[in-house]
């Protein structure tokens, strides 16, 4: 039987020290599976699950799963200097440094994150945003209504990371628990907004952290490669409301099924929820007024009125994510008339249906990676009147096979001309996924199409083939780097957009 010790010592100011703390006091709140003694004048110096990131005065966390065990590299933390280890299997050798065996490392490396942070979330107000679409769109929105009214600001989501107004580079669109901790310690803004992932949450990125607003924009066929199931991919989209402070607030999108049974359950634990439909019974019911370069709603709550905005960009699904921002300053108390102020000068997100006019055509380059979001995305075109429909993107290299043949035959129902090409590959996988997009392309596509492999031709190609009127959509990638060499040397999909709108100029010049 499983028996917890569990540490509730209380450092002192003196002891709190984020480069030389107790180890007992780092350990406060974890249950381990034997007492610990002689570990009072131990100190640490820092935190890692990486054993090739220790130095002397470590205290090293082994994390199981994934590519490797970290279990596995417990002597070499040892021999770079760790001064106690914190684990979840039971060792069959003794240490010459501290063990302490948890139940699960994860959930343990975040509790030692907060503790070794001294809670910096606590210092913020604490907004997650969570759902298959719309995340990051929503997360900038918000940021700038916020930022329009003087509150400050950090953002953490897959585009960037923005701590205290300057820009840190994000690898993940939720940073691993202990690099959360670091940054919200590092940031001195008012709030902090954040992309909340699925595997984010089943992997305790985020744990130990309460939230003062969850949001749930929707959610889609994506990452059951991950989660094998919609049942479990939504019981960890729901997992961030576990983590709601008694007064916060659940905003939720029921215009979508699974969104309806989170606002149902919520409700169930009596827990503040507002809902969003447009035909649905909701505390806010909106009317997509019109949709087309310049979309604009109306929203509608019985005690707060009515709340009409515009947006410079087009699309149903910008509607909805400015819905859930708009609903989320209102929350913060902030007056209907700045909120629809602000929001009509809100310039878009890198990466995120940015668009660009040349010689007429409409190039949007869009991170869309889902069938749900294809659909979004390409019917806008059509609901702005688009001549023709060209659509270049790929899929992730290791990433979800089972929705790939749903995205093609969504994008091949609904365009001109579509063009399968490379994602994210690595060099020798490529002639593999070469093939994985000629096999899709004749049993799941139609002759609309055809499979380019170069990313960079791809695309130049669609450009140059469409005409005035047309529009051309490149998706998959959004603001992302690529991660190999193509034809044309450019490093991401608007550098390619740019460079061939440049050499289409040049040709236009006559000497």
């Amino acid at each position: 039987m499983f028996t917890k010790y569990t540490y509730e010592t209380i450092p002192t100011n003196k002891e709190m020290d984020e480069y030389n703390m107790k180890l007992h006091h780092i350990l406060q709140g974890i249950n381990s599976e034997q007492p610990l003694s002689m570990i009072n004048n131990i100190d640490i110096h820092n935190i890692s699950f990486n054993s090739k990131q220790i130095t002397t005065g470590d205290l090293f966390v082994a994390i199981s799963g994934g590519t490797h065990d970290g279990h596995a590299y417990i002597e070499q933390a040892i021999d770079a200097g760790a001064a106690a280890i914190v684990g979840e299997k039971l060792l069959e050798f003794p240490l010459s440094v501290p063990y302490i065996q948890v139940q699960n490392s994860r959930q343990a490396l975040a509790k030692l994150a907060v503790n070794y942070y001294h809670h910096p979330a606590k210092k913020h107000v604490m907004i997650g945003i969570t759902g298959t679409n719309g995340k990051t769109t929503t997360a900038f929105m918000l940021k700038h209504l916020l930022e329009q009214e003087g509150y400050t600001c950090s953002i953490l989501g897959s585009v960037m990371n923005m701590i205290n107004g300057e820009e840190i580079p994000a690898t993940a669109t939720t940073p691993d628990s202990l690099e959360l901790n670091r940054l919200l310690n590092l940031s001195n803004d008012q709030v902090v907004i954040m992309e909340v992932s699925s595997h984010a949450l089943t992997q305790a990125r985020v744990a130990e952290i309460e939230f003062d607003y969850c949001l749930f924009t929707n959610l889609g066929h994506d990452h059951l490669d991950y989660h094998q199931t919609f049942d479990d991919y939504f019981a960890a989209k729901a997992s961030l409301f576990h983590q709601l402070s008694p007064n916060g607030y659940a905003i939720v999108n029921i215009d979508n099924e699974w969104g309806e049974k989170l606002h149902n359950l919520l409700l169930q634990k009596q827990q503040r929820v507002w809902s969003l439909s447009t035909d649905k019974e909701a505390n806010w019911k909106m009317n997509v007024v019109e949709v087309n370069r310049h979309s604009s709603g109306t929203l509608v709550n019985d005690e707060k009125g009515a709340l009409h905005f515009e947006l410079c960009f087009p699309g149903e699904h910008n509607v909805y994510n400015c819905a859930m921002a708009l609903m989320t300053g209102n929350a913060f108390g902030i007056e209907h008339q700045r909120l629809t102020s602000s929001m009509a000068h809100f310039k878009g997100v890198p990466g995120r249906f940015e668009m660009i006019e040349h010689n007429g055509k409409t190039i949007v380059v869009d991170y869309a990676h889902t069938a749900d979001a294809f659909e979004h995305c390409l019917n806008t075109a059509k609901q702005c009147d688009a001549q023709q429909i060209f659509h270049v993107f790929g899929f992730r290299h290791g990433r979800d096979h089972s929705k790939r043949a749903t995205m093609l035959q969504t994008s091949a129902s609904l365009v001109t001309k579509y063009v399968l090409t490379l994602d994210d590959v690595y060099q020798s996988a490529q002639e593999d996924m070469i093939l994985n997009l000629m096999t899709l392309h004749y049993e799941h596509g139609n002759d609309k199409g055809e499979v380019i492999p170069d990313r960079t031709t791809a695309i130049q190609q669609a450009i140059t083939e469409a005409s005035e009127g047309d529009w051309i959509f490149i998706t998959g990638k959004g603001h992302e780097q690529y991660k190999q060499a193509f034809e044309l040397g450019t490093c991401s999909d608007m550098e390619t957009v740019l460079a061939v709108i440049e050499d289409e100029k040049d040709e236009d010049i006559v000497i």
